[in-house]
């Protein structure tokens, strides 16, 4: 029998999201709500996890989270307590291999940190409980449930909002939706909690249902109440993502990056930032982005799944899917598009876009030009105004470019085509045929000028 599994409550209909995504695929900080319990859980030690989606988001899901989980469908949305009546088919199977302990956290909670409910297991395991309640104090309870305690102390039951059985009071002990049950008591209780007047089997009913029978319930009250913000509309996932920047922020300063202004500076949950690397104002890391040591990133840049080396400069620019190696720069106002790649030492200026390309050590562009579906070897100078012509209106073309080569201004490169290492075109110029190694191409189409090496 292992110690402790997981329950992820992914089936919620977030009706109040006025959404066509399901809830919890809304993202936050560039990661779907639902993979930040699935993640704490993981920190935490806890490898068997079971998510319960929905019919409408399972497939979805599933694609979010991989096929490390266990997954079972909650056909009806029936409240959180049928939910892991759910679960309990796969955990409570009876052939040596149920868990002990179980961690239930919804999907829709991003900003609850592993140091809380690592403190709420030891919390469970020390007082031998049957169930354990993750609970702050909140000047302000909104839709959350609210805790009732005797005078000795004893959580007596939780009062959901939406039963309606007593007024929201301000302030008052709110529920946040964790529990640590004891797996076999669990499965014994379950069963015994009836059905609301709306059709729903609440889970919070275990908490009076257990008191009654004599059972061991417990609470553990945190001071960051804050932390127990769910996401249930828009407003609160602007509220969430809010929170989870300033404190993505802060954790890079502390570890030796440069946030000059943390107001405008987003960085997503996944992004990684080398050390003495410097973020200027008005810049957006996004999706799965690295940046190396002592770069410097921005203002006013954008990075999207894109890996960034050491020693680099980005101004003003866009990156997406794109890949720059250690003492590349680009910028003002360039865009690496999908598959851009610019090997050390590359520079790009302003007014370039770069996309399905790979630049080789050293090439310069610097300035106001187009490569697409092109290689240009080391060392290359690509002058101002050059386009590679690379869709015919059909389907797309490759241009070679030589180590060497000097393109003139205003060159158009009609692909497919290749122009020699060292060989020079014109400004102006529309090259149509290759231009060998060391050769001169000019003029419109473009013509081989002399038979001699130009650069001999």
């Amino acid at each position: 029998m292992s110690q402790w599994a997981g329950v992820v409550l992914a089936a919620g209909m977030g009706a109040r999201m006025k959404s066509r995504l399901p809830k919890v695929l809304h993202r936050v900080c560039g990661k779907d709500l639902v993979r930040y319990p699935v993640e704490l859980l993981r920190e935490l030690g806890v490898d068997r996890i079971v998510v319960v989606v929905s019919p409408a988001n399972k497939v979805e899901v599933e694609k979010v989270l991989g096929d490390q989980l266990e997954y079972v469908e909650q056909a009806t949305p029936k409240g959180t307590g049928d939910a892991v009546a759910q679960a309990a088919k796969l955990l409570n199977t009876g052939n040596g291999d149920s868990p002990e302990h179980l961690f239930v956290l919804g999907a829709d909670s991003p900003l609850l940190e592993a140091e809380i409910l690592s403190q709420l297991m030891a919390t469970h395991l020390e007082k031998a409980s049957h169930m354990t309640i993750l609970t702050g104090d909140s000047m302000s309870p909104g839709d959350l449930g609210r805790v009732r305690r005797n005078s000795a102390g004893q959580i007596t039951g939780i009062v959901e909002t939406a039963s309606g059985d007593e007024a929201v009071e301000d302030p008052a002990e709110i529920n946040g939706g964790v529990y640590c049950f004891s797996a076999p008591w669990l499965w014994e209780q379950l069963p015994k909690v009836r059905t609301n007047p709306g059709g729903e089997v609440y889970l919070t009913a275990l908490a009076s249902n257990g008191l009654a029978e004599g059972s061991n319930i417990n609470g553990l009250k945190i001071a960051q109440a804050g932390q127990l913000q769910g996401v249930n509309n828009r407003v609160q996932l602007a509220l969430v993502e809010s929170v989870l920047r300033q404190r993505i922020n802060r954790q890079w300063m502390l570890d030796g990056v440069t946030i000059l202004d943390t107001a405008s500076v987003f960085i997503d949950a996944d992004v990684t930032i080398g050390q003495d690397a410097v973020i200027l104002p008005n810049t957006m890391l996004l999706g799965r982005t690295t940046v190396g040591e002592e770069c410097e990133i921005g203002p006013g840049s954008v990075l999207r799944d894109s890996s960034v080396g050491n020693r680099c400069r980005v101004t003003a620019s866009m990156l997406e899917d794109a890949i720059m190696e250690d003492g590349a720069d680009i910028g003002p106002f360039s865009h690496l598009r999908p598959g851009a790649h610019l090997e050390p030492g590359v520079h790009v200026g302003n007014f370039a876009e770069i996309k399905e390309s790979r630049l080789a050590v050293g090439v310069l562009m610097g300035h106001f030009g187009y490569v697409g579906d092109a290689s240009i070897g080391a060392n290359a100078n690509l002058g101002a105004g050059m386009v590679t012509c690379n869709y015919d209106g059909e389907e797309k073309h490759r241009t070679n470019i030589g180590a060497g080569a000097f393109v003139g201004c205003d060159t158009m490169l009609v692909a497919p085509v290749n122009v020699g290492d060292d060989a020079v075109t014109g400004a102006g110029s529309v090259i149509t045929e290759d231009v060998p190694p060391g050769r001169l191409a000019v003029g419109v189409p473009a013509r081989i000028v002399t038979k001699k090496s130009y650069k001999s």
